[in-house]
């Protein structure tokens, strides 16, 4: 059981590697995508919305390992067009391929994350921004993201997770991520112990970063946190006034 874990090891780091490659370079592209698709999301007339909405469902309500197949095998039905536009050299690499799903499948959950977060925003503080002068971008940067990624923050974390775990499907385009490195340790030495392995390397990984993006979660909510302790502190205060003064009388 150890011996598998002993001469594989190098490999398995490798296809760890891949693996988180994959998802962090995913994740920030969508990151940039997906905030002003939410924005025109909500805000815009339905001309742009329905592209947008029909672009959600799609790719929400279909398998992670359809739209793989439909970008890599699909693309080579297009072979000699994508070569005039010179994308071939794009969509003939399995790891650009993967990338390329990865991006658009967790853009559409983005959207509808974000989209959620903008209709939390309390109403009548954009009210008071406004009243008071704040509009456009200001009212963006000042008052609306900060509330939305404050909400949107946990469930963002999720989607991270998600994509970790279901980016395992690159695999079978023969991405040696790290299910494909395991894939092929296994296909050499038959030891199904490599799979155990493989599922602790992404048990580890994932606890680290539920760990990391709880402490940022909580950096970005610190105020909250110090506001509920003041609050706390107060309302104990007056209640031992209240008590006093009960003694007294």
């Amino acid at each position: 059981m150890f011996d598998v874990l002993l001469n594989g090891w190098p490999t398995l780091l490798d296809g760890s590697v891949m693996t988180l490659q994959l998802t962090f370079i995913s994740v920030a592209c969508s990151a940039l995508l997906s905030l002003p698709l939410a924005i025109l999301r909500r805000n815009s007339s339905l001309l742009l919305q329905w592209p947008i909405k029909l672009y959600v469902s799609f790719f929400r309500g279909t398998p992670l390992l359809a739209q793989l197949f439909l970008i890599y095998y699909g693309s080579g039905q297009f072979r000699p067009e994508l070569m005039e536009l010179g994308l071939w050299w794009f969509f003939r690499d399995p790891f650009y391929c993967a990338l390329l799903t990865f991006i658009l499948n967790s853009t559409a959950y983005q959207i509808e994350i974000l989209r959620g977060g903008l209709q939390a925003v309390p109403r009548g503080e954009i009210e008071a921004a406004i009243a008071i002068g704040i509009s456009g971008v200001r009212l963006y940067q000042k008052i609306i993201l900060p509330h939305t990624y404050r909400i949107a923050f946990p469930a963002l974390g999720n989607d991270v997770i998600l994509l970790l775990k279901g980016g395992a499907v690159a695999s079978v385009i023969t991405v040696l991520d790290l299910m494909g490195s395991t894939r092929r340790i296994f296909s050499q030495t038959f030891d199904i112990s490599v799979y155990l392995w493989a599922s602790v390397i992404y048990l580890l990984i994932t606890i680290v970063f539920v760990f990391l993006w709880r402490c940022l979660e909580l950096r970005l909510t610190r105020h909250i946190h110090t506001a509920k302790k003041a609050e706390g502190s107060i309302k104990a205060k007056i209640s031992t006034c209240a008590l006093e003064r009960e003694n007294v009388y």
